[in-house]
């Protein structure tokens, strides 16, 4: 070994292992005084997509260097940002998103540290373990009826509050992380696979899957949170105005209308399609186009058919809308049901507007995505957002949905169901 080389270290604290939407604190001691180095971090997603990030630091006059308290000096972002290394991880190909939906496999990033001066030398490396699923968290693979899904069921003996995970293509992740906060949550594509544009959407496939969550022994609370974006958003609310025991909706950067898929319940056609008109699209430099301008008025008089009556809905709404959304008015469509709400003399809602946020609002620490392929679209779309401001809100709305879904889904002790 080399004398220097052998000695830096590069701690990840509390520990290399942590919780996906966990902060770590990365430290290096060891070095000389003032020594200046680059701090690498590399990953490689379920796609074998590698991503990666680097910023140069500066060490202070014991050689030591902390991400909590240093600045970056260059590389991938500027300033201090613990976790910039992990925000700024990127493919060296345009439009491409980070996927990791699998909640078995954890997210691992390995990083490590150069010497500047000495061509790149690598001095230290560490790999972060990020899990997905806390030790004693169940997954349940689930495919009853008309729907398929996975189920996440917390440790011990419950009650636990139940949550019914809307995502538009399948994904673990935020139901696993969910599940590693006390909830019981089941995860439901909307669309299972490469969505049938002229079809039908049936609102009692979701059905079936509210009904499965409250017969579940583990379950405590009465009725079911719905958690949702995008696309998962209308159906989320098309659920709370037309099928019982939905008690808290979170709607993510969502439509108030039925978007693009007429819609379905009790074999009857309850909400028309809210169209596109493509000539309307605008497309950037990265070939990625921007549609938030395509999409149709819900509020014009022909398409009243695709609105939601939301003022039916019996549980209480968590509204959320990033201000810089390039996918949907998301911001106008929230401020559109909230006056219909107030219009109906209903107060079963809050809502947040987020400046600067983009359309991806996932849970914290992962990867920005500032364009990927659009899943019901066959080419990339720009989902907007500031990239440094939008990680910051990821980790605020986090936290604040989880205080909604616990506040709405309560579950009284006289509700605990017989063991089977």
């Amino acid at each position: 070994m080399e004398e220097m080389s052998s000695q830096v270290r590069l701690r990840l604290l509390p520990s290399a292992r942590c919780l996906f939407d966990e902060p770590i604190q990365v430290k290096i001691s060891r070095l000389k005084s003032r020594q200046v180095v680059t701090i690498k971090a590399s990953s490689t997603d379920e796609k074998g997509v590698v991503f990666r990030s680097s910023a140069t630091y500066r060490a202070d006059g014991d050689g030591e260097i902390d991400l909590v308290r240093d600045a970056s000096l260059n590389g991938s972002y500027v300033g201090v940002e613990p976790m910039g290394l992990l925000r700024t991880l990127t493919p060296n190909t345009l439009n491409t998103y980070f996927y990791k939906n699998k909640a078995l496999e954890p997210h691992m990033v390995k990083f490590s540290v150069h010497d500047e001066e000495k061509h790149d030398r690598m001095l230290a490396e560490a790999t972060n373990e990020r899990l997905l699923m806390r030790d004693g968290v169940s997954r349940v693979p689930v495919k009853e009826g008309n729907f398929h899904g996975v189920l996440f069921i917390p440790p011990g003996e419950g009650p636990f509050p139940a949550v019914l995970d809307l995502c538009t293509f399948m994904s673990e992740k935020r139901a696993s992380l969910l599940a590693d906060k006390g909830f019981v949550v089941l995860a439901v594509p909307v669309f299972f696979e490469k969505p049938d544009i002229s079809g039908k959407m049936h609102l009692d496939h979701y059905e079936e899957a509210v009904t499965f969550l409250k017969k579940l022994p583990q379950v405590g609370s009465k009725g079911v949170g719905v958690i949702s974006r995008s696309k998962g958003g209308d159906i989320a609310l098309s659920l709370a105005a037309f099928v019982p025991g939905i008690e808290a909706v979170v709607w993510i950067n969502g439509c108030n209308a039925n978007m693009g898929i007429p819609l379905f319940y009790k074999k009857r056609l309850i909400l028309s399609p809210l169209m596109f008109n493509f000539s309307k699209v605008i497309p950037t430099d990265s070939g990625a186009k921007i549609i938030k301008y395509a999409i149709e008025n819900p509020l014009d008089e022909k398409n009243k058919g695709s609105l939601v009556p939301v003022e039916r809905a019996a549980g209480r709404f968590l509204f959320v809308a990033s201000e810089d959304d390039l996918n949907w008015d998301s911001t106008a469509y929230v401020e559109a049901m909230v006056e219909r709400l107030k219009r109906h003399g209903r107060s079963n809602f809050e809502s947040v507007f987020y400046p600067a946020a983009g359309h991806l609002l996932e849970p914290p620490y992962g990867p920005f995505c500032p364009s990927a392929l659009h899943g019901m679209l066959n080419f990339p779309v720009m989902w907007g957002g500031e990239p440094r401001t939008h990680a910051e809100v990821e980790v605020k709305l986090w936290k604040k949905i989880q205080e909604f879904l616990k506040t709405h889904l309560r579950c009284d002790d006289g509700h605990i169901k017989p063991r089977l």
